[in-house]
C-alpha cells in the first residue's frame, strides 16, 4: 500500500514537471525576447530594409514560437508586425485602456532597452489578451521591440 502510494506520488510529480517543461518550451522567455531584440538592433544597423523585410517574414530567426520583432517608423506607422502593420503605434490601446503604443514610443531610447507591460493576445487563433512584457529600444529611425507573454 505504501509502495503504491509512493509510486503514485512520484508519477504525479514527474507528470507535473513534464507539463511545466512543455509549457516552458512552447513559449518564448524573457531572456530569449531580449536576445532577439539585440539581434534585431544589429540587423537594423547593418541593413534596415533587409531587417524590416526579415522581421515581417519571420526569417533569419526573427520569429520563434510566440516571439517576434515589431517596429514603427519615425511617422509612427508600424513597419513590422505579424498582424497590425501599417497602423499608427500611438493609437494602440490594450483591453484595460492602457495606451501601450504611446508608452512604447516614450520609453524607447537609442542604446537603451526598456520594459513596457500590457495586455495583448498571443499569436494564433485565441484572441484573449494575456499579460505581455515587451523590451523596446530605438535604432536608426525605428522604434523596435520584442515581447514575451507571462
Amino acid at each position: 500500500m505504501i509502495r503504491k502510494l509512493a509510486v503514485t506520488m512520484v508519477a504525479t510529480a514527474a507528470l507535473a514537471m513534464a507539463a511545466a517543461a512543455f509549457a516552458q518550451a512552447q513559449f518564448g522567455t524573457a531572456a530569449e525576447a531580449k536576445a532577439m531584440l539585440e539581434k534585431a538592433v544589429a540587423a537594423v544597423k547593418a541593413d534596415k530594409a533587409k531587417a524590416i523585410a526579415d522581421f515581417n517574414a519571420g526569417a533569419g530567426g526573427f520569429k520563434d514560437r510566440d516571439l517576434y520583432v515589431f517596429c514603427a517608423g519615425p511617422d509612427g506607422v508600424i513597419t513590422a508586425h505579424p498582424s497590425i502593420m501599417g497602423q499608427q503605434i500611438k493609437s494602440l490601446v490594450d483591453k484595460n485602456g492602457k495606451k501601450l503604443g504611446e508608452e512604447i514610443v516614450a520609453n524607447a531610447a537609442d542604446g537603451k532597452i526598456a520594459e513596457v507591460s500590457y495586455m495583448w493576445p498571443r499569436p494564433g487563433a485565441d484572441t484573449t489578451p494575456v499579460q505581455k512584457v515587451s523590451y523596446v529600444t530605438k535604432v536608426a529611425d525605428q522604434v523596435c521591440g520584442v515581447g514575451y507573454y507571462k
